[in-house]
């Protein structure tokens, strides 16, 4: 597997990999569905601003990403990030994600971050896990702060100091 800085031109599969997530997991608790054109520009911003934003590929092509954007909005906030990963479900306990976190968080630590965290749904167990097992800690649970597929979650806030 490699690991590169995403490019705009990557944005129509990395809709694919996210939309199939949004639609068919409780990983997220959004139910909007990302555009190619959404990614692109965010993947542009992202980089033009010093941001981390990397795709994982096989031998079939990207198969994954993950970012980082501020944490909060204010200036106060410009050193806590958080992050996301997904990643398509055929290299899922592959390595594919500990590799591109590990780009990831070496990228936010170059570029100054000093905590980066992780909103982990309560229904994704293995999310917390890896998590756990890259370094990051559970900080806190929000109760049913989520909505989706007609049940309330809860939201498990995990960071890691860089």
């Amino acid at each position: 597997m490699q690991i590169r800085p995403a490019h705009p031109s990557d944005s129509r599969v990395i809709a694919k990999i996210w939309n199939d997530m949004i639609q068919n997991t409780p990983n997220t608790f959004t139910t909007a569905l990302k555009t190619p054109d959404g990614i692109a520009a965010d993947i542009t911003a992202r980089q033009a601003a010093g941001l981390g934003f990397f795709v994982v590929c096989d031998d079939m092509g990207v198969a994954g990403f993950a970012t980082y954007f501020q944490f909060r909005g204010g200036p106060g906030y410009a050193r806590t990030m958080e992050h996301s990963i997904v990643l398509d479900s055929r290299v899922h306990g592959m390595g594919a994600g500990r590799a591109l976190m590990a780009q990831l968080c070496d990228h936010a630590r170059d570029a100054g971050v000093h905590s980066l965290w992780a909103g982990v749904s309560g229904e994704n167990p293995a999310g917390v896990l890896f998590h756990e097992r890259i370094g990051f800690q559970r900080i806190a649970t929000l109760p049913q702060v989520g909505y989706k597929f007609g049940r309330w979650m809860d939201l498990v806030l995990m960071q890691k100091m860089l």
